[in-house]
């Protein structure tokens, strides 16, 4: 099959080769990749950390080639999208049952596959901060792609959404539009306590969210893109005036269980047109060189997506 490989030799850092068809385990299932989208993550830290001949990528959408061997999953035709370690950048991939969502009949793969790692982590991110109708919640870094999907659901939830970037002028009427009541530069900028907060930056900006906390409040630390430590300053974790039993918990998604009907669920709002993914970079995989690139330098708020012919 043939697959984006890990190649430093090259500018890129990836070249289109063959390798041979992975083998699935008796509860994995084999699916034909039509579209992966991107993650700053694995290009950001995968690409650097990866052997030479690697195939990386977490998301992936597509149909079951062969089903697991085990009876689980579902049937071979079956369109899908899938969550993995690693493998999507092929044309086939070899997948847990348990990470494998499916998707209605004639839905847009490259949509589809925007949902396994910023919709799902999105999703679980928000269920851990509590019931969401009549809350206040923050979401810092909101342009990215987990962001943007956060802001969507925070509001199909009935939440208040206050959403933080950087540029709250350049990007305040798209946020609006995915569902934000407010939009603003940092979390200093907020007006009065929130009640839950979905972090992607860290750093100062987590340390300033937490101060926002009223009584009862979490924080949920997903994203750590500031690369900054937290310095809490003496008396912020005091529990007086109305900051009683607030929490700051850590999240990561391979870690989550039962991931398939929150994939299957997020597909299916996408496929309806009720959750945006906000794709700001589209193309063949053979240019997947250009949206790394566009990635890495911050230039895309929204996510990058290859079609795999």
């Amino acid at each position: 099959m043939r697959a984006l490989l890990v190649d430093r030799s090259i500018p890129t850092g990836l070249r289109l080769g063959q390798v041979p068809d992975p083998e699935p385990s008796p509860h994995q299932a084999l699916i034909r990749v039509t579209a992966t989208s991107l993650n700053y993550g694995e290009v950001r830290f995968g690409l650097q950390e990866a052997p030479d001949g690697a195939v990386l990528g977490w998301d992936a959408a597509g149909v079951v080639e062969r089903p697991a061997a085990d009876g689980s999953g579902p049937a071979a035709g079956t369109p899908v999208v899938t969550l993995g370690l690693g493998g999507a950048w092929a044309e086939l991939r070899a997948v847990d049952t348990g990470w494998i969502g499916t998707v209605p009949p004639g839905a847009d793969a490259g949509a589809v596959s925007t949902v396994p790692v910023a919709g799902t982590t999105a999703l679980r991110a928000l269920h851990r901060t509590g019931p969401l109708l009549g809350r206040r919640i923050l979401i810092t870094g909101a342009t990215g792609g987990t962001g943007r999907y956060a802001v969507r659901l925070a509001r199909l939830g009935g939440a208040h959404v206050i959403a933080s970037t950087g540029d709250p002028d350049g990007h305040g009427e798209s946020l609006r539009a995915d569902g934000a009541h407010e939009v603003v530069d940092g979390p200093l900028a907020v007006t009065g306590q929130v009640d839950g907060v979905v972090d992607l930056v860290g750093g100062r900006q987590l340390v300033e969210a937490y101060d926002l906390l009223a009584q009862g409040g979490t924080l949920v630390a997903v994203g750590h893109s500031a690369h900054q430590g937290e310095a809490f300053p003496f008396g912020a974790l005091f529990g007086d005036q109305g900051r009683h039993d607030r929490s700051l918990v850590t999240f990561s998604l391979p870690a989550c269980s039962g991931l398939a009907p929150d994939l299957t669920w997020l597909a299916h709002r996408v496929a309806a047109g009720e959750l945006d993914p906000q794709i700001s970079w589209r193309g063949h995989w053979d240019g997947a060189g250009d949206a790394i690139e566009a990635l890495l330098q911050r230039r895309l708020h929204g996510k990058a997506v290859l079609d795999i012919a």
